[in-house]
């Protein structure tokens, strides 16, 4: 006897990058769920309607995305069969009516947004493929947007991982605590953010930080005892973030697998996707960003450390006595070559934001360096 074609795709912790098909039912009291036999995961599982949240996404955004979180964690579950998304319709309760059309209402924008550029999309690809050169910001924009967040998250904590294993991790202490303090007053005020951001310390002279996709960054000590201000770091802490928000890794990853790669995604090709994941380890810890992908971090590195109520002008001040001082030789400034001009464009951005008080930070930046062993200030 052969397991009934499978017509959902299910994400979660403990599950493949790529997902785990499964056979999903529509029940009075919410969904049941099998997986196949060759995935070894015993007995079906009930999801009731009022635990789920529900929105609309998957690689060809016309799919129902239900969320969770069950006995196993978090789990996500990607809805395209258009009998089981009627049924799931039919049966959902009130609680979930408003969200359903919510979706339903999103998927028919995408759908006309996508009628709209795959006239100019077709013949984009039909002259890259007689020859020119990779570069198309509207594919790589394209492919991106296709990729679920939970896929990119997934990617990012490979290479994370990874790093993570061979360094020298500061698990707790006045650095810790400052960097989460830091995190929280950035990112709390982001509406309706799809990402849960991890930051970690780790043990090095180097002055650096960095992000990977899907929310993931390293901050080295060496750029804490570099920084004069907590809000020096916090600078550093936003540009970083908003790599992440604005995608900017992906993108890079994107445009470093060239045009077979692409093409498969945005026609919704999900082995696209389970290539990229095999491949990256390497790329993922060597980007570096475009010019264009800099100044968008700096603009909203500014406009996030204002909402937060965190003093912007450190940013700039610390990335111009780094690049004055050091010549170049630091190593955040070989990956984010800091010039004139980008400091301009962020006096012009500071200049045109309203008035504020800033809020200090409630721990003690001497103490917070002098843990990390950096000499006392005079």
């Amino acid at each position: 006897m052969t397991d009934p074609i499978p017509n959902a795709l299910c994400f979660g912790d403990e599950l493949p990058a790529s997902g785990m098909p499964c056979l999903v039912h529509v029940e009075a009291h919410g969904l049941t769920i099998n997986f196949t036999v060759e995935a070894g995961r015993g007995q079906p599982s009930s999801v009731p309607f009022s635990s789920m949240k529900v929105s609309a996404g998957g690689l060809d955004h016309d799919q129902l995305v239900l969320d969770w979180v069950g006995p196993m964690g978090r789990r996500t579950l990607y809805l395209k069969h258009p009998d089981v998304i009627h049924a799931f319709r039919q049966a959902a309760p009130d609680h979930l009516t408003v969200p359903l059309q919510r979706a339903v209402e999103q998927v028919r924008r995408v759908r006309h947004r996508h009628r709209m550029v795959w006239g100019v999309t077709s013949g984009i690809v039909l002259a890259l493929v007689l020859g020119l050169w990779f570069g198309s910001d509207l594919l790589v924009e394209l492919a991106v947007n296709r990729i679920p967040v939970e896929w990119e998250q997934k990617l990012g904590e490979s290479a994370y991982r990874d790093f993570l294993a061979q360094q020298d991790v500061v698990k707790d202490g006045p650095s810790v605590a400052a960097v989460k303090e830091m995190t929280h007053r950035l990112t709390d005020p982001i509406p309706e953010n799809p990402y849960t951001f991890e930051i970690t310390v780790v043990k090095s002279d180097v002055v650096n930080a960095f992000a990977l996709p899907g929310g993931y960054i390293v901050v080295f000590t060496g750029l804490m005892k570099k920084a004069e201000s907590p809000e020096e770091v916090a600078g550093v802490l936003a540009h970083e973030l908003n790599h992440v928000l604005q995608r900017h890794g992906l993108e890079r990853i994107v445009k470093q697998l060239g045009l077979v790669t692409v093409v498969s995604i945005v026609l919704g090709n999900q082995q696209g996707l389970g290539g990229i994941m095999k491949q990256l380890s390497v790329e993922l810890m060597t980007l570096k960003f475009g010019r264009a992908q800099e100044t968008e971090a700096d603009v909203t590195g500014v406009q996030m450390l204002h909402r937060a109520k965190i003093d912007p002008s450190g940013m700039i001040t610390f990335f111009q006595r780094l690049a004055e001082k050091d010549g170049g030789r630091v190593e955040w400034l070989s990956t984010h070559p800091m010039s004139s001009a980008r400091a301009d464009r962020l006096r012009v951005e500071l200049a045109g934001m309203s008035k504020q008080h800033t809020a200090p930070f409630t721990f003690e930046w001497a103490k917070v360096q002098t843990s990390l062993g950096a000499p006392a200030s005079p």
